[in-house]
């Protein structure tokens, strides 16, 4: 049986960052640096819920579907978030959207989930070395534009390729295969115009996985290169996130093998009997938790995103696969 390239995919938010304090603390501090006062963060986190939902309806897609874009749908969503909580009076100072949208698009707002950056950097380190199959690292998000830059300012080298922007050639489909990413490749909703759970995401993240491979497999016989990925090797895909709704049944609809990040088991009885904690999981090879040939995608809980990123690299570096 052939060896499987691995299409490895994250969900963003909650899986491979997290807020350094919750989002309406930092908008209320933010807030009150720009000189607004007379609310609680409580308060700011109802009304950002109500304009965070109006805004959802009037403009989809974070304003992509309006041809308004990101930033002012953000800008939007923090002006209606405050205006109802200083009174008709007041004048929202010019800096309080600026501010808040630079603070929510870097390592300003977020932090990196334990151990992701160097786990993820030493795992796509193994697939160079001679006779391992390539590792393709991804993020399926629902999400507007800002997941690259966020994800860059933790400290990850992210490559260009985003679904619709930059892979549009081979010339940019031959850049990014020369050079060693963390990150590979970007399926956002903002840029797919369809979110998890609807399988048409999970399908563009493989869509533009096969091209980079292509490409890679192309620079590899270019170059001469000994261990450059076969094309024609199945992908183990995995993809692995924390909301069980959109990233396990939407992964696994897709055909793809889920991982769960909970601290906690699932309270779903009805699917439990189909999910295996990692711990479980010991002793075992890729393939036996994994096979090519199984009858439907694999489910397995992990605590933390680091401590599958671990289970993982290890069996790769086993050569088990």
């Amino acid at each position: 049986m052939a060896r499987r390239n691995i299409l490895l995919c994250f969900d963003a938010f909650g899986t491979l960052f997290k807020p350094k304090r919750p989002i309406q603390e930092q908008y209320a501090s933010v807030a009150r640096q720009c000189g607004l006062d007379g609310f609680s963060a409580e308060q700011v986190q109802a009304s950002f819920k109500a304009a965070f939902s109006g805004e959802s309806k009037a403009h989809p897609n974070y304003g992509k579907d309006s041809g308004m874009g990101a930033e002012k749908w953000w800008t939007n969503v923090i002006h209606q978030t405050f205006r109802p909580l200083i009174g008709p009076d007041k004048k929202l100072p010019e800096d309080l959207a600026p501010r808040l949208l630079h603070r929510f698009s870097s390592d300003e707002g977020y932090a990196p989930a334990p151990g992701v950056v160097s786990l993820l950097r030493s795992l796509k380190q193994q697939q160079q070395q001679q006779g391992r199959n390539r590792i393709t690292v991804g993020v399926i998000t629902n999400s507007d534009d800002r997941v690259p830059s966020i994800l860059s300012s933790l400290g990850l080298r992210v490559s260009p390729l985003r679904y619709g922007y930059g892979a549009s050639t081979d010339l940019d489909l031959a850049r990014a295969s020369g050079h060693a990413y963390d990150i590979d490749l970007h399926c956002m909703s903002y840029d797919v115009g369809f979110a998890k759970p609807d399988r048409r995401i999970f399908d563009a993240a493989e869509h533009m996985a096969n091209q980079l491979l292509a490409m890679q497999q192309q620079r590899g016989a270019e170059t001469g290169s000994s261990g450059s990925a076969k094309g024609d090797s199945p992908w183990l895909k995995l993809y692995v996130g924390d909301d069980f709704e959109k990233d396990v049944v939407g992964a696994q609809g897709a055909g793809w093998n889920a991982v769960f990040v909970s601290p906690e088991e699932h309270s779903v009885s009805d699917q439990k009997k189909d999910m295996s904690d990692l711990e479980q999981l010991e002793g075992k090879t890729l393939e036996d938790v994994f096979p090519q040939d199984g009858p439907s995608p694999t489910l397995i809980r992990a605590e933390r995103t680091q401590s599958f990123l671990a289970w993982l690299m290890k069996r790769c570096a086993e050569g088990d696969q």
